[in-house]
């Protein structure tokens, strides 16, 4: 009992340190299903972010995981305007093997237990096939095909955002938004990573890819002429956008004092692994980063229009005013001499503060 006690505690403590309102522990001996969803912070609304199934070293990895991707989305929605608090689930087990449609089924049960409090969509090793399995349990589930009134697959609108947080980052950096002839390495080539390659190189950018899926690089490769990198030697080459799109914390100490670029502008969530060391370092080299949970909100954007009735149109443009506020970030960092990611956190908890 003592030692139960000590880990609900620290689980408790974690809550505490990070903001967090509820966790949600889920298992199902009959499916398999292993579940974490963490609501956030709900104040501008119900916490919407997607759901993810990934193959975690242990649980306590997943735990983290779920926290931090949480406690983005709350930011991700107040950054971008969005009556939205934050949340996130993760399923633990390999998407490739475990994942069966009684799993999705009973994790929807799981969704729907929550009253709306949480809504949920699409992450890593997930497709609209299986949000439309978890719609068949619960109404609280966005990014559901377009032929069942969904908006279908965030990855376009997410790429489109991100493209426009590069291109804000170039103007603030070189005088031009102008990505033509700059070499951008794009790491990782799923969904977002092939539709941010597809925006760069149709600007006329030298694109590099790198991913741990060979087949998925050598077909991105053939389709837009980008050039495959493979290894760790990626972090030394010389480049002038370093666009991390797959899993977090890439940018780190090591990471750090190699890269050879001026921009980190990409699409995965938790890029820096600390955010406030390695913020710091950021700046301190003189780099311009692009907050991730700002950029890459164009598929929480895309998401979140499915509530009052799917409007394309509407979702692509809101997604292109991530250039504009990337550019007030930026310039308010380099105002008030602090970093790019503190900038950002003050405007995001600011519009979360005005409603309490």
């Amino acid at each position: 009992m003592e030692v139960k006690n000590k880990i609900s505690g620290a689980v408790i403590s974690k809550m505490e340190m990070m903001g967090h309102e509820q966790i949600l522990f889920c298992t199902d001996e009959e499916t398999g299903l292993k579940a974490i969803i963490a609501i956030h912070d709900t104040t501008l609304g119900p916490a919407l972010g997607g759901t993810r199934m990934w193959d975690y070293t242990s649980e306590a990895e997943a735990l983290q995981d779920v926290l931090r991707l949480s406690r983005g989305m709350t930011f991700k929605a107040a950054i971008s305007g969005l009556n939205l608090g934050g949340g996130k689930a993760v399923i633990i087990g390999d998407a490739n093997t475990e994942k069966t449609e009684a799993l999705m089924r009973k994790f929807g049960e799981y969704v729907d237990s929550l009253g709306g409090k949480y809504i949920t969509a699409e992450d890593v090793g997930m497709n609209t096939k299986d949000m439309e399995y978890v719609r068949e349990m619960t109404k609280h589930v966005t990014g559901i095909p377009e032929s069942m009134g969904g908006s279908g697959d965030p990855s376009p609108v997410t790429a489109y955002g991100v493209y426009m947080g590069m291109k804000a980052s170039a103007k603030f950096k070189w005088g031009s938004d102008s990505l033509k002839g700059k070499k951008i390495l794009v790491q990782g080539v799923g969904n977002v990573g092939e539709n941010l390659v597809k925006h760069t190189t149709e600007e006329g950018s030298k694109v590099y890819i790198t991913d741990i899926n060979v087949s998925k690089l050598e077909k991105v490769s053939e389709m837009y002429g980008a050039e495959i990198i493979m290894g760790d030697s990626i972090y030394d080459m010389d480049m002038d956008i370093y666009a991390p799109c797959a899993l977090g914390a890439t940018v780190n100490t090591n990471t750090l004092n190699r890269l050879k670029c001026d921009i980190i502008a990409g699409a995965a969530n938790n890029q820096l692994e600390d955010e406030l060391v390695h913020a710091e370092m950021v700046k301190e080299k003189g780099l311009i980063y692009a907050p991730d949970f700002l950029i890459n909100a164009g598929g929480l954007i895309n998401v979140y229009s499915e509530i009052n009735g799917y409007n394309r149109e509407k979702s692509l443009e809101q997604t292109k005013k991530i250039y504009n506020t990337t550019l007030e970030i930026l310039l308010k960092a380099d105002a008030e001499d602090i970093t790019t990611h503190e900038a950002a956190l003050i405007i995001a908890q600011q519009r979360i503060q005005d409603h309490k």
